[in-house]
């Protein structure tokens, strides 16, 4: 099998989850099950990869998609668990109360198809990856060190948030201890790493074309679905978080600033 038709069936597999969690999104009338599926669609598509690579190098296919098993399932887990009980996301909500008649077959597209497109596109690097019998070198390792890294931050991260948010005597508080005192946004920066850990990987095994899946990865979380959005309303509803700005690496973790002086004048 080329690695185009392997592409091709990986496309197509996927266009089949989403249509089928589309389905289920009508009958229980919530588009946020997308969210919980991002991570579990990439451990699927993952391990289809696994499977349609037979000639790649089986000791990179098996380490390539531990990694990305434990990222995809503790992503989902940990999704799952924060929207248990909620409603609906304010995202979704807000587009289904803008079109309430149509939304049944526009979510469709502007939901569950783009999002599967998108994981179809930065999926590139997991079949890559396998798709050769290249041998092991130290870009496979650097690539590993990568997401050790990544998934520390973003695990760290969501646990340390979780923790915070569950104390009532934190509410309208900042959380800027643990991880979270060296970057703003701990849980995207992990994610991020984690992909060029899989880039590392992939173009070790020749990928080195797929670059632009951790490069569109980044780039949603840094100005889509991620930084961007949520600093917007986190500026507006907590004015201690225009503080944490001025000290706090917005992403890269980094020292902060010492802003004492700068308080005092």
């Amino acid at each position: 099998m080329t690695f185009l038709s392997a592409y091709g069936v990986l496309g197509l597999v996927i266009l089949a989850m989403m249509m089928l969690l589309w389905i289920i999104s009508l009958i229980v009338k919530n588009s946020s099950i997308v969210d919980i599926f991002w991570g579990a669609g990439f451990v699927i598509s993952g391990w289809i990869a696994f499977f349609l690579t037979p000639q790649g190098l089986l000791i990179r296919k098996i380490l390539l998609m531990v990694l990305v098993t434990i990222w995809g399932l503790r992503l989902a887990g940990y999704v799952l668990w924060r929207n248990a009980g909620k409603p609906e996301d304010f995202r979704y909500a807000k587009w289904r109360s803008e079109a309430p008649k149509i939304w049944w077959w526009k979510s469709f597209f502007q939901v569950f198809l783009l999002q599967g497109f998108l994981m179809w596109v930065i999926a590139t690097p997991l079949l890559a990856a396998q798709f050769t019998a290249a041998p092991l070198g130290i870009v496979d390792f650097l690539g590993v060190l990568f997401w050790l890294v990544g998934f520390f931050f973003e695990a760290a991260g969501d646990w340390q948030l979780s923790r915070f948010r569950s104390n009532p005597e934190n509410k309208g508080k900042v959380l800027d201890k643990g991880v979270w005192h060296y970057t703003r946004h701990p849980n995207y920066f992990g994610d991020a790493t984690q992909w060029w850990g899989y880039y590392l990987m992939a173009a070790s095994a020749g990928g080195w074309w797929t670059v632009f899946s951790p490069i569109i990865m980044t780039f949603f979380l840094l100005n889509v679905s991620g930084v961007a959005m949520l600093e917007k309303t986190l500026k507006d509803t907590k004015p201690q978080y225009r503080d944490y700005i001025a000290r706090t690496s917005p992403f890269i973790p980094w020292f902060p600033k010492n802003t004492s002086s700068e308080e005092q004048k």
